[in-house]
């Protein structure tokens, strides 16, 4: 912890209700731990239901000035915390790094993405158009507008602790609407850290607030049963988030569900073999792999199937792997020591059904949650990883024949958030792209995230979107009225 006092030394630890610092009612607390080092970094307040009250207190006290605020007065404070964020850019990559384990470079990517999440709904905070004409029939007069749609729940995971927060917090506040933010366990520093940045842009109290808990089921299950609550974002696992739709539906809460996936990577003969290298390894190691976007399942045509795999084997095995602060370390730590097991256990179950390790594979002694980036090829179809999201550096192989072959395979999951495709025939790849149940599409690219595209999933990989202008529209609810002159 020596190391990272300096980094350490200002970053709030407290509850964050109403504008002000709280411990939690009954003084409970957590260990935050350093994932490549496993020691403790810092103690956490524990909110508690009491806390979910006080929280929820705060934010309908502030609901109402800040739902008249005019649009552009919201837009200058998000474009304010745009502007802090990046002047502050380095603390918080470090921070982030600190708690979650990624790689620098990395970390500082997802705090310029973070910042751009309000930069983006400074811009759409003044497009909340409505509509208005003549009913053909009844020649009554229709006006349609949208309505800040009140209390805002977030519920956000640990593996991209700034941005999957700020890409809700953005278009809630543009929206109009106060929100209460339950971060991750592992990672709930870089929120409350960001909480003073929020402030000096000029974000009302109550209008934010963050609630850090080990209780999350007790306390998010009391806020989505309380009649002020009118929507609930979640990003995490389709498992938690099943659950969180049981308990919204309760209240009948507008939901945003963004869950988990287990993405293709296809690569067909007439790919530009390079372009796919440097797209895999976007897609499938940002993150370490951690990422619900992560390729999880490479499909290489046979005919390019031995030139993609020696290159892929010898871009990960070039990876650096270490304390993510360290200069030249592209491979950090993974999160926690149950997801470093499951990786292990995924890793062995594929290898003892056949599969070919032909880079990493086995975890190193010594501390940390560190795996090595790992290859393997020839997968079988009953590998429990291509049914699974791995969520580690680990890329799994295998080879196909033809496009309507692959297209199968690849849709052969519950899951349908993104797809990835290498192909230099534009018509085929526009062809394919529509055949593949997914709701985003990586086209010759390996990176899909951007926050003026509707990010979101088919299937069991959610509901809703986030980003560009429908995300605006998930914090708004439609009026419309009838009138005559």
């Amino acid at each position: 912890m020596a190391n990272y006092d300096n980094l350490l030394a200002n970053v709030p630890t407290d509850l964050w209700i109403g504008g002000q610092w709280k411990k939690a009612s009954d003084g409970a607390r957590f260990d935050v731990i350093d994932p490549a080092t496993e020691g403790k970094i810092a103690s956490v307040a524990s909110a508690s239901v009491e806390d979910a009250r006080a929280a929820l207190d705060a934010a309908q006290a502030a609901f109402g000035p800040w739902a008249v605020r005019k649009p552009r007065e919201r837009a200058e404070i998000l474009r304010r915390a745009y502007d802090l964020i990046m002047r502050d850019a380095e603390r918080l990559a470090k921070l982030i790094t600190i708690e979650n384990g990624k790689a620098l470079p990395d970390s500082r990517g997802e705090v310029a993405y973070a910042a751009e999440f309000f930069r983006w709904y400074a811009e759409e905070a003044v497009r909340n158009l409505g509509q208005n004409g003549m009913a053909p029939a009844s020649g009554a007069r229709i006006f349609v507008h949208h309505k800040p749609a009140g209390i805002a729940v977030l519920v956000t995971p640990w593996n991209f602790p700034a941005a999957m927060a700020t890409r809700k917090i953005g278009p809630a506040l543009a929206a109009g609407c106060p929100v209460i933010l339950k971060p991750a366990s592992e990672t709930p520093l870089t929120m409350l850290a960001l909480m003073p940045i929020l402030e000096e842009a000029g974000v009302p109290a109550g209008v934010v607030n963050v609630l850090p808990s080990r209780r999350s089921g007790p306390v998010v299950d009391a806020m989505l049963h309380d009649p002020r609550v009118r929507i609930v974002s979640f990003t995490g696992s389709t498992e938690v988030g099943r659950k969180l739709l049981h308990g919204a539906a309760d209240q009948v809460l507008k939901t945003a569900m963004e869950l988990g996936g287990n993405a293709p990577f296809i690569v067909f003969d007439d790919a530009d073999i390079d372009a796919a290298i440097d797209g895999a390894m976007i897609a499938k190691m940002r993150n370490m792999g951690e990422a619900c976007t992560a390729a999880n399942r490479f499909y290489v045509h046979e005919k390019v199937s031995d030139e993609f795999t020696k290159k892929l084997t010898a871009k990960m095995a070039g990876l650096k792997m270490g304390n993510g602060l360290d200069d030249g370390v592209a491979l950090g730590p993974l999160v926690n020591k149950e997801g470093l097991d499951k990786v292990v256990e995924l890793v062995d179950d594929a290898v003892s059904k056949g599969a070919k390790v032909l880079t990493g594979g086995k975890k190193p002694d010594g501390q940390g949650y560190f795996y090595p980036a790992t290859v393997l090829s020839n997968v079988p179809d009953n590998a429990k990883m291509l049914n699974e999201e791995i969520f580690g550096p680990v890329a799994s192989l295998q080879t196909f024949k033809d496009e309507k072959e692959v297209v199968t395979r690849a849709n052969d999951t519950e899951y349908g958030l993104v797809a990835y495709l290498y192909t230099k025939d534009l018509s085929r790849g526009l062809r394919v792209s529509e055949k593949l149940d997914f709701g985003m599409i990586g086209l010759n690219r390996g990176l899909v995230s951007d926050p003026a595209a509707p990010f979101g999933g088919m299937k069991q990989s959610g509901v809703g979107r986030e980003g560009a202008h429908e995300g605006l529209m998930e914090f708004l609810e439609t009026q419309y009225i009838s009138t005559t002159w």
